[in-house]
């Protein structure tokens, strides 16, 4: 199992640091922004078990970060602020943050509520068994659903059985016949042709540049993997 990630958003680069230096002796694989804007795309392409996010920000503040990052994830937000006031506390928590501190903190404490909140999502990573991870592409084997760069996609039935049957099987090549066998079944009597009009319309849909995208290996047949 790799490191898990801590996405720091701080405008203070100092602070940042510290904290990064603090996350990475407890083991933790850590990457720093500095304005809200920069949190948002990076919270996207980094993929984060956590997010330690402070309130006030450059371009948008930690309010409005976590209003959009909400929009599409349930990673756990930690907020970090110099506001005590209970006012600001409870808005931050209605947002969706799942913990906040106030600083100035003690290190050692941060690093104590980052690993309590990542216990409480430990029940989910029986649920992630379920996922298929790759850069930018998530494939849902539980509820049928395809996420792409943050966005959700819709896929009928037998495109997604088609995307999460190459995934499951990476850089292994399938004929449009063992296709035809494995998705439509051998009752099945179109044409293989029905698969290039499949793999088409899944390409439509992913940057077929990725690194993970669906290969079209000679005349063989397909694979979903390296190029």
């Amino acid at each position: 199992m790799g490191k898990q990630k801590i996405l720091i958003v701080d405008d203070d680069l100092h602070i940042a640091e510290l904290i990064s230096l603090y996350m990475m002796k407890d083991g933790y694989e850590t990457e720093e922004v500095y304005d809200g804007r920069e949190a948002i795309k990076k919270a996207e392409s980094f993929q984060p078990d956590l997010i330690l996010l402070d309130l006030m920000l450059p371009g948008m503040d930690g309010y409005q970060v976590c209003t959009e990052i909400r929009k599409n994830s349930r990673v756990p937000i930690i907020m970090l602020t110099a506001k005590g006031e209970t006012f600001d506390k409870v808005l931050g928590l209605e947002l969706g943050a799942d913990d906040y501190i106030v600083k100035p903190f003690d290190p050692k404490e941060l690093v104590a509520r980052v690993k309590a909140v990542l216990r409480r999502y430990e029940p989910k990573q029986e649920e992630d068994k379920n996922v298929l991870k790759f850069d930018g592409l998530e494939i849902n084997l539980s509820n049928y659903s395809v996420s792409y760069n943050g966005k959700n996609l819709d896929f009928p039935p037998k495109e997604f059985e088609l995307l999460s049957f190459l995934a499951q099987h990476p850089n292994r090549v399938f004929t449009r016949e063992q296709l035809l066998d494995r998705i439509w079944g051998y009752e099945y009597v179109g044409d293989t042709r029905t698969v290039d009009v499949h793999v088409k319309r899944i390409r439509e849909k992913l940057n077929s540049e990725d690194e993970w995208g669906i290969r079209t290996v000679w005349s063989v047949g397909y694979k979903f993997g390296q190029k």
